[in-house]
């Protein structure tokens, strides 16, 4: 649902915090301990992190009477918030057994009564824009928990165990065939208006609203597909060395890269494994798990080139913030529908642009003109993270519905490859 700063605010904090539970009730105890890789945290540990916030910013300072759960949680669930106090190390969150998901969920039900105390009396406006700012943090903390966990289950190669049933059984026995076109989209260029109107919710690296001047481009009307990957790599595109950035070969030699994340090679071909299960690879869907170095390698294989941030965020003006997100989504990338009729009203020759994909930009993330870190802990959120990563737009089919919007900048270290992040081509005009 789309959160409202001023209105609804209550009913807002429990339809997130319910959907966070509902998310996590198909997974066992065990399930929610494991961190198999530092980037990776226990779905345990999201589950009190999003908690800690609410006692923290908003229990703590604002409920007269509040009494804290545990002090011993300050520590252990805090992600890196350095002057808020000392915290457990990101790496290590796997190495606790304790406390149990059973204390983690009495934990979540003690701040969630205090936090329907506060709200239901009524708050000012700046305790409304924390608790505003903590259930679009809990919103990123779902994404992440179907992120890791995917993480987590696809360690268990014997079994393949799925996150959730399938709603229907898998029939396709090798690669299926893409069927789709790639078509193009020209956008003149100009003087461009970039960032959050504060309309709204945004998070501060989306704001302060600046202009930039765009030249004029062509932008892919869907992103890259499996099939075309498939290309890629038959060509040898993971044994080219001109095709990649220097960084990029160097993390591509000591992984051994040679597909997607979570692709496999097996008797019938190459094999996907998904929150549904391992699965054949569909030539149509959106290619997905890709670090930002195998993207680039494939826009210069593909004699193109990464859109900037800028670029994208110009092309997606006036489109619906609709796609295969949030709770309809099938929690993989689903084919592009059909075209629209050249030329219908209101139609777009864009697809896609919101769901199934993070796309990668070429763009950094640094801050915008006249970008100012707020003052206290909450100046941490984003601010001090601003250097070598790179941004990506767009969402995906993991990302919960109202969370996105046309100005919104994920981001990640460009080595990195267990989020659901695929590529759109642009070229110049």
């Amino acid at each position: 649902m789309t959160i409202d700063t001023f209105s609804g605010l209550l009913e807002a904090y429990r339809s997130v915090r319910a959907h966070t539970d509902a998310l996590t009730a198909p997974l066992s105890d065990e399930d929610q301990c494991i961190q198999t890789v530092p980037d990776v945290s226990p779905t345990k540990w999201h589950r009190a992190h999003v908690t800690w916030f609410f006692e923290t910013f908003v229990c703590k300072p604002h409920l007269d009477g509040y009494l804290e759960h545990d002090p011993a949680f300050g520590f252990l669930f805090n992600s890196y918030y350095e002057t808020v106090g000392k915290r457990h190390p990101r790496p290590e969150r796997g190495n606790l057994s304790r406390p149990s998901c059973g204390e983690v969920s009495a934990y979540r039900r003690h701040v969630d009564a205090a936090m329907c105390e506060l709200l239901g009396d009524g708050v000012a406006p700046e305790v409304a824009d924390l608790v505003t700012l903590g259930l679009h943090h809990e919103q990123q903390h779902q994404e992440l928990i179907l992120m890791d966990i995917k993480h987590v289950l696809s360690c268990n190669p014997a079994l393949w165990p799925a996150y959730r049933t399938p709603p229907a059984p898998q029939v396709a026995s090798r690669v299926t065939p893409c069927t789709s076109q790639t078509r193009w989209a020209s956008f003149d260029g100009g003087e461009a208006s970039i960032g959050h109107d504060g309309c709204g919710f945004s998070f501060d690296n989306e704001v302060p609203r600046h202009r930039v001047l765009i030249e004029p481009f062509r932008l892919a009307d869907r992103p890259v597909t499996c099939a075309q990957w498939l290309e890629f790599m038959a060509d040898g595109g993971y044994d080219t060395p001109t095709l990649w950035l220097s960084d990029g070969w160097g993390q591509r030699t000591a992984h051994g890269w040679d597909a997607p994340s979570y692709w496999h090679l097996g008797d019938d071909g190459w094999q996907v494994f998904t929150l549904e299960g391992l699965k054949c690879v569909v030539g149509d869907e959106p290619v997905c798990h890709l670090s930002f170095y195998e993207a680039d390698a494939f826009a210069r294989w593909a004699g193109a080139r990464l859109p900037t941030e800028f670029e994208w965020e110009h092309a997606s003006a006036g489109l619906p913030q609709a796609g295969n997100i949030g709770a309809c989504a099938g929690l993989h990338p689903a084919p592009a529908p059909e075209s629209p009729a050249a030329g219908a009203p209101g139609s777009s020759p864009l697809l896609q642009m919101y769901g199934d994909v993070w796309e990668w930009t070429s763009s950094p993330y640094t801050p915008y003109p006249g970008f100012r870190v707020a003052p206290g802990a909450v100046g941490e959120y984003n601010g001090k993270f601003m250097i070598n990563q790179m941004v990506l737009r767009g969402g995906c089919c993991a990302t919960p519905e109202g969370h996105i919007r046309p100005t919104y900048r994920n981001f990640f270290h460009p080595h990195t490859r267990w989020h659901f992040s695929g590529l759109r081509l642009a070229a110049d005009a």
